[in-house]
C-alpha cells in the first residue's frame, strides 16, 4: 500500500452551458496535476455543465451532451491521474447530480447526491432525483468518500462512507457566499472530521454566475479538525496536497493558509468578481453607466473599474435644471479620479420636447411626479441609445433600500443589464466606500486611493428631480429605513416585531406597504450580486399581486 496519496485540487470557475469549455479546461487542469505527479485531480460538482444551471440540465439535449463530454473526457485522460469531476447523470429515467471517478480511460465511479437543497438559491428537489447512499471509491489503492456538497452537511453520508472503508474523504461543492458562509462550512466540516475520524477536504469552485458569485475558499481538515490548508477566497487557483499515511492513519501535510478578509472587504471582492464574469460569460468588454454625483453611482463606476479596467467604463452625466453645481463637479471628479471615460449629455432639450409633447393630454393637470418620473425615463432612454450603439452594458445603480421600497424610475434609472449593489443596503454603501477609499488589492484593477471624495459620502442623498429634493422628503432616514427592512426582509420579521424593537409605527407601517407594493418594479429589475441569504429574486420569492398587510397584531401566545 502506498503511504502518500497527492491531490490536485481546482478551485476554479466553470461557465454554465459552455460544455466544450469546461472540458477543455478540466483538461489543463488534469494535465497540471500529472505534471506534479498528482494521484488524483479532483473539480468541483457540476462541473462540466457550470452550477447553477438551474433547469437547462433537465433538457435531454444538454444533459445528454454533458454525459457524453464527461465520458471523452475519461478517454483523453487515460494515461495519468484519475480525475474527480461533477456533472449530470442521467439513468432509467431519473436524472441525478454525480461525481464521476474517470481512470484508465473509462468512468470507473459514479458518486449520486442523496441530500438535494431545496432552499434559498437551490431547487434541486424539482431538478434531480436523490441518490442512494454509497460507499467510498478506490484510487492508488486508497478508499476515498466523496458526499456531494449538501450531503456533507448531514451525518449519515460521511458516517455510512466512513463505515464502508472510507480512509479520507472529499467533497466536491458549488456553494455560493453569504457574509459569514465560510465558518458555516468550516463548523459543519469540523463536525464530520470528529464523527469520522477522517480527514476532509472541502473543495468549492470560484466565480460569478447570474447573481451567485461563488467564492472558493477551499479547506482541509485533519482529524480532530486541525486546518491543514486554507485556501484564498474568490482566486482562481489550483493547489497540490499530499495526505501522508501513518500509524493513526493518513493526515494531510501542511500547505498555504491564506488571510480570510473581513467581511466588508468579502462582499466588495464578491461585487467586482460578479460583474466581471457576468461581463466576461454574457460576452461583455465594457459598461456605461450614469454618474449623478452622488453616492451609489460612485460606489458602482468604482465597482466596474475595479472588475474590469476604468479604460472600459464610460461614465454620463445627464444633468436636468435641477442638478446642482456640486454634483456635477463631483461626478466629474469621481470618473477623474478613476480615470474613465466621461460624457456630458444635457436632458434639458428632451425634457422640454417631451413635456410639449404631452401638454395637450396634461392640460388642466397639475404637475407632480409624472414628470419627475420623465426625466430619469428620459435618461434610461439615453443610456440605452449608448449601450446599443456601443455594446456596452447599461449598469443600473439602485442600492437593496431603494429596490426594497421602489424608490426608482421603473423603464428609467431601473434600466440596465446588471446592478453591482442590489444587496447593498445603502448604509452598507457608505461604509463600503470609506473601506474602498482606504484600501487597495491586487485583484483591483482601478486606481488606489480616495477615488470617491468625501464630499459625495457626506452630503445628504437626493434624486434631484425638483427643486432641493432630499430622499429624506420620501423615506424616513436611511439609518431607520434600513434597520426596519433587515428585520421585515433578512429577518422575516413581522410588524410587531419592529414596534418592539423601538421603530415607529408610522415608519413601519410606510416601509412594509412600500416593500409589498414594488414587488412588481423587482421582478422587471437587472440581476445583481447576491451578499446574503434574503437578496431580491431566487431567496425571496413573493407574489406580485398580493393584498395582505401584516396589522401588527401578536402572534399566538
Amino acid at each position: 500500500m502506498a503511504d502518500r496519496f497527492r491531490l490536485t485540487l481546482a478551485q476554479t470557475n466553470p461557465t454554465v452551458g459552455d460544455i466544450a469549455g469546461n472540458a477543455a479546461l478540466a483538461r489543463s487542469i488534469w494535465q497540471q496535476g500529472r505534471d506534479a505527479g498528482a494521484d488524483m485531480v479532483a473539480l468541483p460538482e457540476m462541473f462540466i455543465t457550470g452550477y447553477n444551471a438551474q433547469d437547462l440540465v433537465r433538457k435531454p439535449a444538454f444533459h445528454n451532451a454533458a454525459m457524453a463530454a464527461v465520458t471523452r473526457l475519461a478517454e483523453d485522460c487515460a494515461d495519468g491521474p484519475a480525475l474527480g469531476i461533477g456533472g449530470p447523470w442521467a439513468d432509467d429515467g431519473k436524472l441525478y447530480n454525480a461525481y464521476f471517478v474517470l481512470r484508465g480511460g473509462k468512468i470507473t465511479s459514479k458518486v449520486l447526491k442523496n441530500h438535494l437543497p431545496n432552499e434559498t438559491v437551490f431547487d434541486e428537489v424539482r431538478i434531480f432525483d436523490a441518490g442512494p447512499l454509497g460507499g467510498p471509491y478506490t484510487v492508488a489503492d486508497t478508499r476515498i468518500g466523496s458526499p456531494i456538497c449538501e450531503d456533507a452537511w448531514y451525518d449519515d453520508v460521511s458516517e455510512t462512507l466512513s463505515e464502508t472503508g472510507a480512509e479520507f474523504l472529499l467533497i466536491p461543492n458549488g456553494s455560493p457566499y453569504d457574509r459569514e458562509k465560510l465558518s458555516v462550512r468550516q463548523n459543519i466540516m469540523v463536525a464530520r472530521v470528529i464523527e469520522t475520524g477522517l480527514p476532509l477536504i472541502y473543495l468549492n469552485m470560484v466565480g460569478g454566475q447570474d447573481d451567485q458569485v461563488f467564492d472558493g475558499g477551499s479547506f482541509v481538515l485533519n482529524p480532530g479538525g486541525a486546518l491543514a490548508l486554507q485556501l484564498p477566497l474568490f482566486e482562481d487557483m489550483v493547489a497540490h496536497i499530499d495526505l501522508v499515511r501513518g500509524p493513526e492513519g493518513w493526515r494531510a501535510e501542511e500547505g498555504l493558509k491564506a488571510k480570510i478578509p473581513d467581511m466588508l472587504e468579502q462582499d466588495y471582492h464578491a461585487m467586482v468578481l460578479g460583474l466581471r464574469d457576468y461581463l466576461r460569460k454574457s460576452g461583455f468588454a465594457n459598461v456605461l453607466l450614469g454618474l449623478s454625483g452622488g453616492i451609489d453611482s460612485a460606489i458602482v463606476a468604482t465597482i466596474a473599474a475595479d472588475a474590469i479596467g476604468a479604460d472600459n467604463v464610460r461614465c454620463v452625466m445627464l444633468p436636468s435644471d435641477y442638478t446642482s453645481e456640486s454634483s456635477l463637479h463631483d461626478a466629474k471628479e469621481v470618473a477623474e479620479n478613476l480615470g474613465c471615460a466621461y460624457d456630458f449629455v444635457p436632458i434639458t432639450q428632451g425634457q422640454v420636447a417631451i413635456t410639449s409633447t404631452l401638454a395637450p393630454l396634461f392640460a388642466d393637470t397639475a404637475p407632480d411626479l409624472t414628470e419627475e418620473n420623465i426625466q430619469s425615463r428620459l435618461r434610461g432612454l439615453l443610456l440605452m441609445a449608448l449601450s446599443n450603439k456601443f455594446g456596452e452594458m447599461l449598469l443600473t445603480t439602485g442600492n437593496k433600500s431603494e429596490v426594497a421600497v421602489g424608490y426608482a424610475t421603473i423603464y428609467g434609472d431601473m434600466a440596465g443589464g446588471y446592478n453591482p449593489i442590489k444587496d447593498l443596503y445603502k448604509t452598507r454603501v457608505f461604509e463600503i466606500c470609506r473601506w474602498r477609499n482606504s484600501q487597495h488589492r491586487d485583484w483591483m484593477m482601478a486606481r488606489a486611493g480616495g477615488v470617491i471624495p468625501e464630499r459625495v459620502i457626506t452630503k445628504p442623498p437626493s434624486a434631484e428631480l425638483r427643486p432641493d429634493q432630499k430622499d429624506s422628503d420620501s423615506l424616513p432616514d436611511y439609518p431607520v429605513l434600513d434597520g426596519i427592512l433587515e428585520m421585515l426582509v433578512d429577518k422575516d420579521a413581522s410588524v410587531a416585531d419592529c414596534l418592539a424593537a423601538g421603530f415607529s409605527e408610522v415608519d413601519v407601517k410606510q416601509v412594509e406597504h412600500l416593500l409589498f407594493i414594488s414587488e412588481y418594479k423587482r421582478f422587471q429589475s437587472a440581476p445583481g450580486t447576491r451578499l446574503s441569504k434574503k437578496a431580491f429574486w431566487l431567496d425571496r420569492r413573493y407574489p406580485i399581486v398580493n393584498r395582505w398587510r401584516d396589522d401588527g397584531s401578536p402572534g399566538p401566545s
